[in-house]
């Protein structure tokens, strides 16, 4: 899946490509074929696909470029940058537990980067490694963090092409970034002790260094590493809860970036706006909270044509619901009231729901005490004035205030158990608006069937 840390990742990739007019790059790193399978690849494209945060081009796939990374590997260990080892794992145990029984960090310190490949033991396949600096340090400049800097004793010969040939993720990822043309190395900050290592692939081919920008991780509300038992992660799975793109987009953009006390950005506001300089360096934390208010902002904004398909996208999964062109024109024409209640297209959907259904309704337990004895005989009554109308809103509403003062109520007491016999339950739009979407006989059917 998408998990939201990639997606805040790519949606800050994307908005500062198209902030200084560059292009914004996708490449799904599928070495690890077990977990690498088109259902899994096809999923993060989806993901980007709903946020509207597809590549300018079609995605790279790093496993195609095995015989490119091997070629580099090759030309390294012909420049005297990189060295065969036979390091068995026997050793590399000993080694490990050495440091440990010390006190001190493993590091690779491998005998075979000065040694004579002609002392190999026969038949044992090498792993290449790269020949990395012993003294001075490394900097990265880093857009987000500052400059951090470590000591080149701290970093080992990393491999860079295993012995069944395979290259490893660290080399693979500076090929592939080279060879792409990438000016901007956008990621989260658990990469950083990686960026150490990969600028020294880059130095040993010759190659102008990418800039860094680290961006923070995003903890659960707990301040504890965001996992399942705080919510939703993936990128669907907000989809799923109901929740809009632009909205989990507006609520990313302003987790760990910041422009004053602006909250509702649109996706052109965000592109004129952001840069690097506003991104904190502080770990943000997810408030499911505040995105589902932010959520009902955007429903409220959103184009009721949309939102009409998308709630008979979700009623048709439903069972017992006829999601058909009828239930579709009634949902649409209701679709200014109902969103006005909304937080969730999973709420708007439950809402509109009554709209599909068909006599005879289930009555929640509200609605269940409104249909007293003596609100049923009403309904009666008020079906056969309803029924002398045209049926629009302005004639339904003058029909209800007559009967109402005729009665001796107030329009509340008609208004709600008619909501309660159209709909299941005790809340609607404007039950004038209710009752012109529904049309006459579906309406009169249905205060027909909860007067008997």
């Amino acid at each position: 899946m998408l998990h939201i840390g990639g997606a805040r990742a790519a949606l800050f990739n994307f908005l500062f490509a198209r902030h200084h007019g560059g292009q914004y790059l996708l490449r799904i790193e599928d070495t690890d074929r077990e977990r690498s399978t088109a259902a899994n690849s096809q999923a993060i494209l989806d993901g980007l696909a709903w946020l509207d945060l597809s590549p300018d081009e079609p995605p790279v796939f790093q496993s195609t470029r095995q015989a490119r990374h091997t070629e580099v590997a090759l030309q390294m260990l012909e420049a005297g940058r990189a060295y065969r080892c036979w390091l068995s794992t026997d050793e590399l145990k000993a080694m490990r537990e050495q440091a440990q029984a010390a006190g001190q960090p493993f590091r690779v310190r491998s005998p075979w980067r000065d040694r004579d490949p002609a002392e190999a033991p026969p038949g044992v396949a090498p792993v290449i490694r790269l020949k990395a600096p012993r003294d001075g340090e490394t900097l990265v400049d880093d857009m987000v963090q500052g400059e951090v800097r470590v000591a080149n004793a701290e970093i080992d010969d990393l491999i860079i092409l295993r012995s069944d040939g395979t290259p490893t993720y660290l080399h693979a990822v500076v090929v592939d970034d080279h060879d792409m043309g990438i000016t901007h190395v956008i990621r989260g900050d658990d990469h950083l002790t990686n960026s150490f290592r990969q600028i020294q692939i880059y130095l040993a081919n010759g190659w102008a260094l990418p800039r860094f920008a680290h961006l923070p991780l995003i903890h659960g509300p707990d301040g504890a590493k965001l996992s399942k038992r705080h919510g939703a992660q993936g990128v669907m799975e907000f989809r799923d809860l109901g929740f809009l793109p632009e909205a989990l987009c507006n609520y990313l953009l302003r987790l760990g970036w910041g422009h004053g006390d602006a909250e509702i950005i649109s996706r052109a506001e965000a592109i004129a706006l952001f840069d690097l300089d506003g991104v904190g360096r502080a770990a943000s934390r997810m408030d499911y909270a505040k995105l589902t208010h932010l959520n009902g902002v955007w429903l409220r904004q959103a184009d009721d044509d949309r939102l009409t398909r998308e709630v008979m996208r979700l009623l048709s999964l439903r069972p017992g619901v006829t999601a058909d062109a009828t239930a579709a024109a009634r949902i649409r024409q209701l679709m200014p009231g109902l969103k006005e209640r909304a937080k969730t297209m999973v709420e708007l959907a439950d809402s509109a729901e009554f709209l599909a259904r068909t006599v005879p309704l289930s009555f929640d337990t509200k609605a269940q005490a409104l249909l007293t004895p003596d609100n049923r005989r009403m309904l009666s009554a008020v079906a056969s004035d309803l029924g002398a109308t045209d049926f629009s809103p302005t004639a339904i509403d003058a029909a209800l205030r007559a009967f109402a003062e005729a009665h001796g109520r107030k329009l509340g007491q008609v208004a709600q158990p008619l909501r309660a016999a159209l709909t299941g339950s005790a809340t609607s739009p404007g039950i004038d608006a209710t009752l012109a979407a529904l049309g006459r006989d579906e309406a009169l059917a249905r205060i027909a069937a909860a007067a008997a």
